[in-house]
């Protein structure tokens, strides 16, 4: 039995997205206003939109660092192409806060009330999957909050602080 040929379709000329609370609409191409195909959200989010808290560590997606989030999920980015993300919302890092009063995410304020960083990097990947994890579940049990975060690599910090700020964000203390 012969199966029915695809139906072809024009490729795509636009992405559209909702970034941070903001539609975007990014051109699809090779020119410099453009993004081409291939980019991956990291990059889109770095280069194109000027949004660089998402940091991008191992390019292979291992260390957690591109951590964002997509419709409310934890992805990493630089393993995520823009195309792929068509029609969703994407919150970075620099979404967190309070866009009108500026007021940190209580996540954010808990890492820094917590000691929850050294050099800052993959903070913001880490802040990502845990926030994550708290709309998933907005009271795990610690092993809840390390498997969330396993896939978060940091060379400077214990993560002992870090699971201090987001069981103190769950309301229970480590």
């Amino acid at each position: 039995m012969a199966t029915a040929p695809a139906e072809k379709r024009p490729p795509a000329k636009h992405v559209s997205l909702v970034v941070n609370g903001r539609a975007v609409e990014l051109e699809i191409g090779s020119q410099p206003h453009q993004i081409s195909p291939s980019h991956t959200l990291a990059h889109t989010l770095r280069e194109t939109l000027g949004l660089t808290g998402t940091k991008v560590t191992c390019d292979n997606g291992a260390c957690g660092t591109c951590t964002v989030l997509m419709d409310g999920a934890a992805i990493l980015s630089c393993m995520t192409l823009t195309v792929e993300c068509h029609g969703r919302s994407i919150i970075s890092i620099e979404g967190l806060a309070d866009g009108k009063t500026g007021k940190l995410d209580p996540l954010q304020q808990s890492f820094i009330d917590h000691t929850a960083f050294q050099c800052g990097f993959c903070t913001p990947g880490m802040i990502m999957s845990a926030k994550s994890l708290l709309l998933e579940n907005p009271s795990p049990v610690e092993d809840e909050v390390k498997e969330a975060l396993s896939g978060n690599f940091c060379r400077c910090i214990s993560h002992y602080q870090v699971l201090r700020a987001v069981m103190a964000v769950a309301g229970k203390e480590a």
